[in-house]
């Protein structure tokens, strides 16, 4: 039996006195590959924080490979969603990877070591920017952009990947690169990836959780009419544009969607 990456018991999240997340209990096994989707405001984003330890736990409890967010942190990379970073920063590729290296934060008279920087340069080969590597942020395009961030994630040495929209600002040939990339890194680590795309939960993923506030589903990733309509709480027609897969299950008539 593998070992449990991630284990969620009966988990509440409020801000304030409103509930963002509620009963939500799921299990994600070491080196599993779990895709999260729902509408705008259905604790997505919550959740992976909560994972993070980085909000507390209103009601039930999160584990990461057994201990507490906050005890195996250094566990769990992660790439937030593009739009809260700021692209206008006056800093390098290099070095917004390189913060992914620092264990304690900056102190007077720091200086990253040679081992950091062979780690960035060999991460930013991995998701092919390497050639980027001193250009300022402001000038990356979206998905340059969104491969440093995965870089950055990456350099914790992580055996958990968390990202939460990954390909939502990126162009069709950047969102397959990254997919392609989210496939390779798997075979070494567990990932779980938050997104509003279709074809990704579709083709790439080991298992699906659908939230919206609640867990409506948890399980194969192959969604039917009736999840999707549980969980935007009206019907909803999903197209796989000229891929050979369906994205959800027949109808009753024989009709994909």
């Amino acid at each position: 039996m593998r070992e449990t990456a991630v284990h969620i018991d009966n988990l509440l999240v409020c801000y304030g006195q409103v509930p963002a997340i509620e009963g939500v209990s799921l299990d994600v096994a070491d080196g599993e590959y779990l895709g999260i989707i729902g509408p705008n405001g259905g604790g997505k984003s919550t959740l992976l924080k909560a994972i993070l330890g980085l909000i507390p736990a209103t009601h039930g409890t999160v584990q990461v490979y057994g201990n507490s967010p906050e005890k195996n942190r250094s566990l769990v990379g992660y790439v937030p969603q593009f739009a809260v970073l700021d692209k206008q920063f006056p800093i390098s590729m290099l070095e917004v990877v390189l913060t992914g290296r620092l264990k304690q934060g900056l102190s007077p008279f720091f200086n990253y070591t040679k081992e950091d920087k062979k780690v960035v340069y060999d991460l930013l080969e991995k998701v092919g920017i390497e050639s980027l590597v001193n250009r300022q942020i402001s000038e990356l395009s979206g998905g340059e952009f969104q491969k440093m961030l995965i870089a950055r994630a990456l350099a914790v040495k992580p055996r958990l990947l968390l990202l939460d929209e990954p390909t939502a600002s990126v162009d069709v040939a950047s969102r397959d690169q990254i997919y392609g990339l989210l496939a390779e890194l798997n075979k070494d680590m567990t990932i779980i990836l938050v997104t509003h795309d279709m074809l990704a939960i579709s083709s790439q993923i080991h298992r699906l959780a659908c939230l919206n506030g609640y867990l409506v589903y948890h399980g194969e990733p192959e969604l039917t009419e009736k999840v999707v309509n549980n969980l935007y709480g009206c019907p909803v027609d999903l197209i796989a544009h000229g891929l050979p897969h369906r994205v959800l299950k027949d109808h009753e008539g024989g009709k994909p969607n």
